[in-house]
């Protein structure tokens, strides 16, 4: 995983922070197809993520505006796959919106 490269703020950013539980039953799969999906959408501008060893997750991903985040919610797919999540591969979850005003960090390559 790399970080996303994002344009200047303001933009929007989803957390979806999730506790997996033991079942796999196609997650990988369709995980993969949300990203690719997620992607094509409009306003999508790039997303993070990391999963650790205890099932504990966090995915981020950026948006242009509140406008995309919601068509995004509203997708078909991503529908089904919400009701997937929440029948087999997610214990608990969250989901958190907020606009980024400031960005800034650190590349030691940039040097």
């Amino acid at each position: 995983m790399r970080m996303a490269i994002l344009p200047e703020p303001p933009y929007y950013m989803v957390s979806f922070t999730s506790q997996r539980t033991a079942v796999d039953d196609g997650y990988g799969e369709i995980g993969y197809a949300m990203t690719e999906l997620a992607s094509q959408q409009p306003g999508y501008l790039g997303f993070e993520s990391a999963r650790g060893a205890d099932g504990f997750g966090i995915l981020i991903s950026f948006w242009k505006d509140e406008d995309s985040i919601r068509a995004w919610k509203a997708a078909v797919d991503h529908l089904e796959a919400q009701r997937r999540g929440r029948q087999d591969w997610y214990s608990k979850y969250e989901v958190r919106v907020a606009l980024v005003q400031r960005a800034y960090g650190f590349d030691s390559g940039s040097r």
